[in-house]
């Protein structure tokens, strides 16, 4: 009965946004994508251990990174204009501290890609829960006069739906000062530099490069593994990544950041395959 009520908000929401329930029907009915490439992406990330796991070992991580940074000894290791700023952390919100799992699962038994009107839709419902240890984590930083900043390429117009689905699941500290959503552009830099611009930045947060730095970004698969390289000191201490398998720029290289077809998408995912 539950299922069936939360799919028929998950309906109303469409309805509001000027998608019928005709065009779901249709691809209900036989005119559907074949997205069952990322299904055990979506399965991994709602049913393994191993990914609670990870997302606990990520933040626990965090946790330590932030307890060595609050130690005196390391305030008096850095230049002298940075000792007094006040500390600040930049996380990314979805499948860094949100879990839209549910979201990508609709999409797959209904055959239906990413669209932005189903992904407003389900930004409406407010539904998404927190990552294991998120809110644990990001709390306790507040509790230690940390500023969170939340910046993701969710668009503005969500930006209030946002912001209390990151309260109802219990982060402390959420307001419209400190989720920076994208107004004009993808690169996160500039929102970045909000974040480091009164405060220190300690630490990044997120589930894909382009969360770190703009180094990453429009890069090739090649080009992504020499960054990856280059900035190898970093994970584990000022940047923690989150796994997400579901989606992310990784795939989007794949792809060479083309705007192709489900079936073209298919080719390139099987001549990308490394075999013996």
């Amino acid at each position: 009965m539950r299922k069936s009520r939360v799919l028929w908000q998950f309906i109303l929401f469409l309805l509001t946004l000027g998608v019928s329930v005709g065009s779901l029907s249709a691809q209900q009915s036989g005119d559907k994508a074949d997205l069952d490439y990322q299904v055990a992406a979506v399965l991994y990330m709602q049913k393994a251990a191993e990914y609670r796991a990870l997302s606990y070992q990520a933040y626990n991580l965090a946790r330590m990174r932030l307890d060595a940074d609050l130690d005196k000894k390391s305030v008096k290791k850095l230049p002298k204009d940075q000792r007094k700023l006040p500390r600040s952390i930049v996380v990314d919100i979805d499948e860094t501290v949100l879990d839209n799992s549910p979201a990508q699962a609709y999409g797959i038994k209904n055959g239906q890609p990413f669209n932005l009107q189903a992904w407003y839709a389900w930004g409406e419902m407010r539904k998404a829960k927190a990552l294991p240890g998120a809110v644990e984590f990001l709390n306790y930083a507040v509790s230690k006069g940390v500023k969170v900043f939340y910046i993701s390429n969710r668009d503005e117009v969500q930006k209030a739906a946002t912001i209390d689905n990151l309260k109802s699941v219990g982060f402390a500290d959420v307001s419209a000062e400190n989720v920076l959503l994208r107004t004009s552009e993808s690169s996160k830099d500039a929102r970045r530099a909000i974040a480091g611009g009164k405060h220190r930045i300690v630490m990044l947060l997120g589930d894909n490069l382009d969360d770190f730095t703009s180094a990453f970004e429009r890069k090739s698969v090649a080009d992504r593994f020499a960054e990856t390289d280059k900035a190898r000191l970093e994970f584990g201490n000022r940047f923690i990544v989150l796994p997400n398998a579901m989606y992310g720029t990784w795939e989007n290289a794949i792809y060479e950041y083309g705007r192709l077809t489900e079936a073209q998408k298919a080719e390139k995912r099987a001549a990308a395959l490394e075999l013996p």
